[in-house]
């Protein structure tokens, strides 16, 4: 192991940056001998100030132009891409995965600003009608106040930038509770912002332990929306701690995203876009393909192809040039992907797996790409979420099957369809019972203008990106206004 730098970080609070006597760790996943970075361990006293803080900035960036605000925010996409290669190196060494897919990433990041900068100069209400002809009639969009933004390890720069972008946008102030395991890139994100000349408060970081501010990142009375993205089981929580009361909550939870593959697809291109959507980001997206239901006549090519995909694969540091496949994020979540392997095979199903490094055990936290196979429907690697390079193979006969077996399901977040049949590919999307539905595409890689969002237990119903991310941070006021001259005298 070579020596390191680390990185002692601070918070960005109120437009200064700020420490605490007491730090978190961030460590390497791919080494965890290796010290990456501390951060701030706040206290509940410390988030309330942060809360404060953003309290007095929504005071400030809401009576901002929308066009300045937009300007802060392309201003910020550009200071982003000039620092591209040292953000995702950041962003590697804190949380596993590749340098590519890490450059991916600040490059969708840096979208997520632009696209929500430009339009700073669309429009911000709308003239309505009135029946009365002396009366003008508007609707005009208005700001929150002050939003909590509570993000998740595995894609820790793209998912605060697509919360934070619209947030901003629409005049809002954000209060950034990062995952513990990654908060530098977060903070990096901040920092950027800062730069970019966004006034002091209006973003603000938080790192600490949950169990030290959970209730303090709840309890401020400035709150008025949470977006959220991350388990279930917080999602649950959130919706407990807030029921009844006047925050918004956005929640963008798991997936079990189902592909279903027919006879007629292009094999060879269908097993490669599968490969890519169940093993790339070491299987750590709630978009990733982790169900794959295939026709029963070509179930062993399919089976075949992903094994070697799955062989063929490179597992090692991300900042490796030869690395395709990084680290899962912790030990915590090494053991939970292998133990539902070793589950899975317990119950009856056959596991094929690729080829882990020969440190991975001892130091780092790696799982080798797996395929199973003999899976049932009712086995819980079918029905639950693994977040790990995991996939299981299922036979089906006809169309109607398989979307049934694909919507049998508490989650409805993507699927995907592989044919060349267009009246399939119409007949699935009506009827796959999910947010985000592909023909001959990944289940995963959706474009900043594209409203994102899952079904069921996989979201709150709120959509995230595009047009319609604007609608969770704002509120609609109406006008009608009805001008009385004064007689002349």
């Amino acid at each position: 192991m070579t020596e390191t730098t680390v990185t002692h970080a601070q918070n960005l609070v109120g437009g200064t940056w700020q420490s605490t006597a007491t730090t978190l760790e961030v460590r390497n996943p791919a080494d965890g001998r290796e010290l990456v970075a501390t951060v701030p361990s706040m206290d509940a006293a410390a988030v309330h100030a942060a809360f404060d803080a953003a309290e007095r900035g929504a005071v400030v960036w809401r009576d901002t132009s929308p066009v300045d605000r937009g300007r802060v925010l392309l201003r910020a996409a550009a200071i982003m891409r000039d620092q591209r290669d040292d953000l995702a190196r950041i962003l590697t060494k804190e949380m596993g995965k590749t340098l590519a897919e890490a450059t991916g990433e600040v490059g969708k990041a840096a979208d997520f600003l632009e696209y929500y900068g430009g339009l700073g100069r669309g429009e911000q209400g709308s003239l309505l009608a009135h029946e009365n002809p002396e009366v003008t009639a508007w609707a005009v969009h208005e700001p929150l106040g002050v939003v909590l933004a509570i993000t998740p390890w595995n894609d820790p720069l793209l998912t605060p930038a697509r919360k934070v972008a619209p947030a901003l946008l629409a005049g809002n102030s954000v209060v950034l509770k990062p995952a513990s395991y990654t908060p530098m890139i977060a903070i990096e994100l901040a920092r950027v912002l800062h730069e970019a000349g966004l006034p002091a408060g209006v973003l603000n970081t938080v790192t600490g332990s949950g169990s030290v501010i959970g209730d303090a990142l709840l309890d401020h009375p400035a709150l008025r929306a949470v977006s959220f993205t991350g388990s279930n089981e917080v999602g649950d929580s959130l919706k407990a701690s807030l029921a009844g009361g006047e925050v918004r909550l956005l929640a963008e939870l798991g997936g079990k995203n189902a592909a279903v593959v027919l006879a007629d697809a292009d094999l060879d291109d269908c097993v490669a876009t599968l490969a890519a959507a169940a093993f790339a980001q070491a299987g750590q997206r709630c978009t990733a393909t982790s169900r794959v239901l295939v026709q029963r006549s070509v179930l062993e090519h399919v089976h075949r192809g992903l094994v070697e995909a799955a062989r063929s694969h490179v597992l090692g540091s991300g900042l490796e040039p030869q690395t395709s496949m990084g680290p899962v994020v912790s030990p915590a979540q090494r053991d939970s992907v292998t133990a539902f392997v070793e589950r899975a095979v317990a119950d009856g199903a056959v596991a094929t797996t690729g080829t882990l490094p020969s440190e991975a055990i001892e130091h780092g936290c790696f799982v080798a790409p797996t395929v199973l196979t003999d899976v049932t429907v009712s086995m819980e690697i079918w029905t639950e979420e693994v977040f790990g390079p995991v996939v299981a193979l299922v036979a089906f006969d006809t169309l109607d099957e398989a979307i049934e077996l694909l919507n049998d399901s508490r989650y409805g977040l993507a699927a995907a369809l592989y044919t060349s049949d267009l009246e399939a590919a119409h007949t699935f999307a009506a009827r796959a019972d999910v947010g985000q539905v592909a023909v001959n595409l990944p289940t995963s890689g959706w474009d900043v203008h594209m409203p994102f969002g899952g079904f069921k237990s996989s979201g709150s119903g709120h959509k995230e990106q595009g047009p319609e991310g604007l609608e969770f941070y704002r509120r609609t006021k109406t006008v009608a206004l009805r001008a009385r001259t004064r007689p002349v005298a």
